[in-house]
């Protein structure tokens, strides 16, 4: 396991503590500056402790992990994990599939349909043409060619069309933290 990243002092002063107003969110902002500098920080390295989190953010391990609770209790935080590389597990082909439906096919039917196949890495529904769309990682161009082919066979599917990526030039988490300020 390499080092970790290294840390930034984050610029947090007593008075963006005062609230969900405060300067990090603007109004209706469902973090404080404490809290959205946290998550930031969880976001770089989830495995960091309550004590390093701290000590860039200003505030001792015990107070960072009651606000940690606190973001998991309202739901902010679902969870703790492991960013991958797809590649180095093998899958090397990664493509964006649009799936074009026969009629009104309902989005619990392509779920159920897009959920047998692990190929698939997410899908959504879409305005314009296309019905669904597919992110799709396989290990090979003939490996992709037999998950489009299983696609085209569900009994909605009138057509697809796909588009193969060269190249990855952003990927970021699933949702950003609130940027600083």
């Amino acid at each position: 396991m390499g080092p970790r990243p290294a840390r930034r002092r984050a610029a947090v002063t007593d008075a963006d503590a005062a609230g969900p107003d405060a300067a990090a969110g603007g109004p209706g902002s469902p973090l404080d500056p404490l809290d959205a500098a946290i998550v930031r920080e969880l976001a770089v390295d989830a495995r960091a402790s309550y004590a390093e989190i701290g000590s860039v953010v200003s505030l001792s391990a015990p107070a960072v992990k009651r606000r940690v609770d606190r973001l998991r209790e309202r739901g902010i935080i679902r969870g703790f994990t492991v960013r991958l590389d797809p590649g180095a597990l093998g899958w090397h082909t990664e493509a964006y599939v649009e799936v074009f439906c026969i009629g009104s096919t309902s989005p619990a039917r392509m779920r159920a349909a897009v959920e047998r196949h692990p190929e698939v890495i997410s899908a959504s529904t879409v305005t314009g043409e296309v019905d669904l769309l597919l992110h799709v990682r396989a290990r090979d161009m003939r490996h992709l060619e037999r998950v489009i082919e299983r696609i085209n066979a569900e009994s909605f599917v009138a057509r697809t069309r796909s588009t193969i990526v060269l190249s990855a030039l952003v990927r970021r988490p699933d949702v950003q933290a609130v940027p600083e300020a």
